[in-house]
C-alpha cells in the first residue's frame, strides 16, 4: 500500500475503536472544559503513523504532519506545538487501553513466548554524572552489545510468536533480566525461549509450575543436556528483529523526554505503533515483521 492508503488505513482503525468506545459508554475522556481543536483519533494516527515512518520526537511530528498533511488534519494548523505535545502525553491511558484492545486482534500463538532486554542510554557517558534527565528512573548498567558501562533505563520485552510485543516494560538499568523476567512470565505458559540471563533454576521452576517450559542456557560454564525440539532452533532469534525494529525505525535509544510522564507515553506509542504495523502486514499477506514491503512508496 502506499502512505495514503497506510494513513488512511490507520486512522480507520483507531477512531473506529475509539467510537465503539463511545458507544458503548466506556470510555470518558474528559469531564468538562471544550472538547480539543485535534481530535483524539487524529492525534493518536498522526502518533502511529510518524513513528512508524521515524519520526520520534513531538516536533517533528508536528512538523511534518503541519507541512506535508495540513489537509487531512486542518486541526493542526490551528494549534500551537505545545499544545499538541500535551494532548499526546495526556492520552498515555488511551494508547495503553487501545494496545491491549490490538493485541486481541493480531494473530500470535501464546505457546511460544521469547524474553530478553535492550539498553536505553538516556546520555553519552562523558556527561553521565552530570546530566540531571530522568534522574530518578535511571541507573547504571552495562550494554553487551557494545561493551560499555552506561547511564540510562533497560527495556524489557515480552514477545509471542511470530513477533507481537504482549508487554513491554521500562525499568532502570541496574535492574536485572532475572528479576524483571520473574515478573514478565508470571502467568505464562507454553514453550519460554530465552538467552542466559534468564537460566536460574527458581526461574525454570516458576514457568514448570504455571505449566510451561523455560529454555535458557544454564548461566555460567554449566552445559545444559537438555536440547530444545529442532522445530524450536532458530526462533529465539526473532526478538532480536523485534528490537532491532525498536532500535533502528523506531529510534528506542534516542530519550527525548525529561520527566516520567512523557516517557511512558512516548513508550507506549512506539508499542502501539509496532503492534498496528504488525496487524496491518497480517491483513495485507505479508510476513508479519516485513514492515519494508507494508508502504511500498
Amino acid at each position: 500500500m502506499d502512505l495514503t492508503t497506510f494513513l488512511v488505513s490507520v486512522f480507520c482503525l483507531i477512531d473506529d475503536w475509539l467510537t465503539e468506545q463511545h458507544q458503548a459508554q466506556h470510555l470518558r475522556l474528559r469531564r468538562r472544559g471544550p472538547q480539543p481543536t485535534l481530535a483524539d483519533s487524529e492525534v493518536l494516527t498522526i502518533e502511529c503513523v510518524g513513528e512508524f515512518l521515524g519520526i520520534d520526537t513531538d516536533s517533528g511530528l508536528y512538523t511534518y504532519f503541519r507541512r506535508h498533511w495540513s489537509a487531512w488534519f486542518p486541526g493542526l494548523t490551528r494549534v500551537h506545538r505545545t499544545t499538541f505535545a500535551r494532548q499526546a502525553a495526556n492520552l498515555w491511558a488511551l494508547k495503553q487501553r487501545l494496545y491491549q484492545h490490538l493485541l486481541t486482534q493480531v494473530g500470535h500463538d501464546p505457546a511460544i513466548t521469547l524474553i530478553d532486554s535492550v539498553a536505553v542510554p538516556i546520555c553519552r557517558f562523558a556527561r553521565a554524572y552530570r546530566c540531571r534527565r530522568l534522574r530518578e528512573l535511571a541507573g547504571w548498567g552495562r550494554d553487551e552489545v557494545v561493551k560499555q558501562t552506561f547511564l540510562g533505563l533497560r527495556a524489557h520485552l515480552r514477545v509471542c510468536w511470530p513477533g507481537v510485543i504482549m508487554e513491554g516494560w521500562l525499568t532502570p538499568a541496574n535492574v536485572s533480566d532475572l528479576a524483571a523476567g520473574q515478573q514478565l512470565l508470571a502467568g505464562v505458559a507454553g514453550w519460554v525461549l530465552a538467552d542466559r540471563n534468564y537460566g536460574s533454576q527458581a526461574l525454570a521452576e516458576q514457568v514448570s509450575g504455571q505449566g510451561g517450559w523455560l529454555l535458557a542456557p544454564p548461566r555460567g560454564k554449566r552445559r545444559s543436556h537438555e536440547h530444545p525440539p529442532p522445530w524450536l532452533v532458530g526462533r529465539r532469534r526473532r526478538i532480536e528483529t523485534v528490537i532491532g525494529q525498536l532500535v533502528a525505525r523506531y529510534h528506542l535509544k534516542r530519550v527525548w523526554a525529561r520527566d516520567a510522564w512523557h516517557l511512558w507515553s512516548r513508550w507506549l506509542r512506539k508499542l502501539l505503533s509496532h503492534t498496528v504495523a504488525v496487524l496491518l502486514c497480517q491483513q495485507q499477506g505479508l510476513p508479519p515483521l516485513r514492515f519494508a514491503q507494508l508502504v511500498t512508496s
